[in-house]
């Protein structure tokens, strides 16, 4: 079955300049900058366009600004009259995604992102902590060796052979060279600036079960693939429950890359800054001889810029 799924990426794809062509030329960026300046109190647009980097990559801005970037492009998406049938993002994307399958509205996803992000910095700022990626071992083989490592644990799942890891300083240095000596063909230390999806972000989970009670949700009107279980959620009440244990639990977004094409989906189809799960995808499904991908014949696409939205359409045969 031919089957379309739009992906929403997460913190660490920002760049200055993004969505400045947007803006330019969509009635709808304008809209949606000017709707997010009420909603943040402040002018995200002006940090998305001229940045300075430093100002950008504080999660604070960040966390809006990927946020925002990626609900344009969707709205002119669906102005265009595009299709999926699944929806998911990585981490922050999550809330993109629900914005896309009608779950949740701009405004109340955006407000909800804004404490995210705030509850998230000062748990950083509390908890001192740092994630690095372990390349050239499965998830459980990471999970074996973190078992005799307190302080770390496994955050981010993307592909195969490529996992995150993530706790206080020193252990994550203890477990990475634990896991060097386990048979890890690298670990490469991360510049972030704590240590996301662990237990160091349990009073950011904590404040932020406050704001998922008061969310409001309409009907979905496609299923969202959930980072923590990789499963399709359609109610309320487990995406509550999804979004909050996100906070302290690991992405597990090679699985729900898998459980999309067990569902039947063809077509990845980024929407959002830069091309991170583009790449994702392919190391998820690597060429066979001569196919694009893997067996499955998938194809890994995405819109970033305006001059995207065109070639986007000539791929899809619009």
């Amino acid at each position: 079955m031919n089957k379309a799924a739009w992906i929403f990426p997460g913190q660490a794809s920002q760049y200055v300049g993004m969505a400045s062509d947007l803006h330019s030329d969509f009635q709808q960026a304008r809209e949606h900058f000017n709707r997010a300046e009420d909603v943040l109190g402040f002018d995200l647009k002006e940090i998305c366009f001229n940045g300075p980097n430093q100002v950008l990559v504080q999660t604070r801005y960040t966390q809006p600004a990927i946020f925002v970037h990626s609900c344009i492009l969707d709205s002119i998406l669906k102005e265009k009259g595009l299709k999926k049938d699944f929806v998911a993002g990585h981490s922050l994307g999550e809330y993109s995604a629900l914005v896309s399958s009608g779950a949740l509205n701009f405004e109340s996803a955006l407000e909800a992102v804004k404490y995210r992000s705030q509850f998230m910095q000062e748990a950083c700022d509390e908890n001192k902590g740092t994630m690095a990626a372990v390349m050239g071992m499965e998830l459980e083989e990471v999970q074996q060796v973190l078992e005799k490592v307190e302080g770390a644990t496994s955050a981010n799942y993307n592909s195969p052979g490529q996992v995150a890891i993530s706790g206080e300083v020193e252990a994550v240095q203890k477990a990475s060279e634990a896991l060097l000596s386990a048979g890890a063909k690298r670990v490469i230390p991360l510049r972030v600036g704590g240590a996301y999806h662990s237990a160091l972000m349990e009073p950011a989970r904590e404040k932020m079960e406050r704001v998922l009670e008061n969310l409001n949700f309409s009907r979905f009107s496609v299923p969202v693939i959930a980072n923590v279980s990789a499963e399709a959620v359609t109610d309320e009440d487990t995406m509550r429950q999804m979004l909050s244990r996100q906070i302290t639990s690991p992405v597990l977004w090679y699985p729900s890359l898998r459980k999309m094409v067990e569902l039947g989906v063809n077509t990845f189809i980024e929407v959002g800054p830069g091309k991170v799960l583009q790449g994702l995808v392919k190391r998820s499904f690597p060429p066979v001889g001569d196919e694009p991908l893997s067996e499955e014949k998938l194809r890994a696409l995405g819109v970033d810029r305006s001059e995207d939205l065109e070639a986007l359409e000539q791929s899809l045969g619009k």
